[in-house]
Formats: structure tokens, sequence, C-alpha cells
């Protein structure tokens, strides 16, 4: 059982700040002060055509770009001969670019892939690719043409990327679909030898990934609790004799594990 948090998606090279920041954003940094792609988005443009001038560069380059790095590649090569699943807060695609069975995936906090009604008028989403694409294509001084603001096909409001931020994010019938096989496969997996590997997972959402794993680990005595996360790698003193706690970079040490499973990526 896989919990994948920001973390992973950082060390396959998904950065928000630095050299990464400056080569996509670096108008929109002289221009609005900001140093980051994450201030970036909470920023109060003047118009929804520099929002989404904003948003679809950073939809782009974080969810139809590949990461710099094959961490996520390695880590289902890691998986792939196993019963495995993924739950993840993570909305970028890069487990599914990377080649996983969607059918052993949640991503719970939505995809940087979909658009959503921002009432919502609908438990509906809506495919934004070409749409991102022309918006980023289209662009000039950091303002989309007006005639591309995405707008609800049913209801006519500004469209809103599928994002869990309030009690207006949309659980599509894909979403509903994925929460059942999530909690199908804890149920066939119960008494049953487990790992229950966190992966990059923070504190911003613990009660999706971590304590769920912390509180499964406890009840099921053969279920063993590990951590790879550079500086936050813990575990509770409950589960301690059943847990293995890395503080170190997740790209490293999936390779190191790869390249000892036989094989070298």
């Amino acid at each position: 059982m896989i919990g994948a948090g920001a973390g992973l998606s950082t060390a396959a090279g998904l950065t928000y700040s630095g050299e990464r920041f400056e080569k996509y954003f670096s108008d929109f940094s002289a221009r609005y002060g900001f140093r980051d792609m994450y201030s970036g988005g909470f920023y109060p443009y003047p118009s929804p055509e520099e929002y989404w001038a904003y948003w679809s560069r950073y939809i782009f380059i974080n969810r139809y770009l590949d990461a710099p790095k094959p961490v996520y590649e390695t880590l289902l090569a890691l998986v792939r001969n196993k019963d495995y699943f993924v739950i993840t807060t993570n909305v970028d695609h890069c487990f599914q670019k990377a080649g996983i069975d969607k059918k052993r995936l949640f991503y719970t906090q939505g995809d940087f892939g979909l658009f959503q009604c921002s009432r919502p008028c609908c438990q509906e989403t809506f495919d934004n690719e070409d749409s991102i694409r022309q918006m980023k294509e289209r662009q000039r001084d950091m303002r989309i043409p007006s005639k591309l603001l995405p707008v609800c096909p049913h209801c006519g409001r500004p469209m809103t990327m599928n994002l869990r931020a309030d009690d207006k994010f949309v659980e599509d019938e894909g979403w509903h679909r994925a929460a059942e096989r999530y909690e199908d496969f804890l149920h066939a997996r119960q008494g049953r030898r487990t790992l229950f590997l966190e992966l990059g997972v923070g504190y911003n959402t613990p009660a999706i990934i971590k304590y769920p794993f912390w509180r499964m680990t406890a009840e099921d005595p053969k279920a063993v609790y590990a951590c790879i996360n550079y500086g936050e790698a813990v575990c509770p003193e409950e589960i301690a004799n059943r847990s293995i706690a890395i503080n170190a970079d997740i790209g490293e040490v999936v390779r190191i594990l790869y390249a000892e499973s036989g094989d070298i990526l």
C-alpha cells in the first residue's frame, strides 16, 4: 500500500521555486513580485485573462510535461510484480504518466488535468488538455484571449480546477470508483502481510495518508510501516518495532532499492 505526498514529486524534480520557477515565470515574478509558483497560485490577479495565463502555464509544466527525474518510473518498476495500490494527494498525474494501472490509483485531492464548474452545478469533471495548451500557446503579455476563458458547458459559469480547496470540490464518478477500489484493496489485505509505504507525506493533510497508515499498522500485527521522507521520517512509538523510517532523498532510496533488486535503471 503506497501513500504518496508532495515530497515524492519534489524528489522527481517538480520543484516550485528557484531555477525552475525562474525558467517559466520570470515575467510574472518581475511584474507581481512573488518568488515561487505556490505564491503565484494565490495572487489576486486583476483579470481572469491574467489568472488563466498564469494557471495554464502552471498546469502545463506540472501536469503535461514529464517530471525531470524518473523517480515515479523507478518506484513502479519496484512494485510491478506486487499486489499494490496507490493513494496520493498529488494532483500532477505523475503516476499515470509513469504507466500505473489507473485501477490501482486513488487521487484524493483532484487532478490538474480536469476542470469543474466553479459553482458547481453538477458532479462532473472535464478534460482540460486542449484548453490548457491553447491558453499556454496563445497568451501574450501574461494574458490569454478572452474567448479562451473556460466556462461550464451546462450553466455557463466560469470553470475552475478540480482541486480540493473547499466544499465545492467535485467528486465525480471516477473519483468514487477509485475510492471504492481503495477500500476494497484494504479489506482484502486484512490479516495478510502488508507494507504501508509512505513517501513524501507532510503534515498539511495527514488525515488522508499518514494517520490512517499508522492506525492500520497498529491494528494489524502482520503489517509493517515504512516512511521515506527527507527531514520528516518519523513513526509513533506504538508501532516502532514494525516501522522503518528513512530520512533521505526518496529518489536516491528507490534507485538503490531497484538496483539491489537485480536491475539497473
